[in-house]
């Protein structure tokens, strides 16, 4: 299935909400994505998503439509030649490679334009898709650490993939 990848945009608020408003993606989320995802959360979001040059969160777009999100967050002070990786994806769109090669995109336009050497994504243990498509798209396992997530009342496993930038 095609899809674009491009700045999120005021129009996106309705399809922002309609995909994220779920459950099932929420559970694999840190707690600053929402649930339920409202239309005020979406504003929220979108603002800070526009706020960003170069543009660090994007929309992916299938069939003219938001239906998820990728995005890279450089970190600071000791940990400045790093960047983590962040993403979601509408229910319905999920299996279908998708997201794998969203992340190779991100991968390129991170090395290409913040002064980064790495990219690390970090997956509950319990999501299995994700750490699936982390590793179809060159990342590595790095570390797990037990239970050190909280999330929805039950204690979870941290993992860290991360990818370095090629020389």
């Amino acid at each position: 299935m095609n899809f674009t990848l491009r700045p999120w945009t005021v129009k996106d608020l309705e399809s922002l909400v309609k995909y994220g408003n779920n459950n099932n993606i929420a559970k694999f989320m840190t707690d600053k994505f929402p649930h339920p995802y409202t239309l005020e959360k979406g504003k929220q979001f979108i603002e800070f998503a526009t706020s960003h040059k170069p543009v660090r969160l994007f929309a992916v777009e299938i069939n003219g439509e938001a239906c998820g999100g990728i995005g890279i967050h450089p970190q600071d002070d000791i940990h400045c030649k790093n960047a983590e990786l962040g993403y979601w994806l509408g229910e319905p769109f999920w299996g279908q490679g998708i997201i794998s090669k969203a992340i190779i995109q991100m991968v390129d336009h991170g090395f290409m334009n913040f002064d980064i050497t790495r990219i690390f994504a970090r997956p509950f243990g319990t999501n299995a898709a994700s750490q699936k498509v982390l590793e179809k798209a060159g990342f590595k396992l790095e570390a797990r650490f037990e239970k050190t997530l909280y999330k929805n009342g039950i204690y979870l496993d941290e993992l860290i993939y991360s990818v370095n930038k090629k020389n």
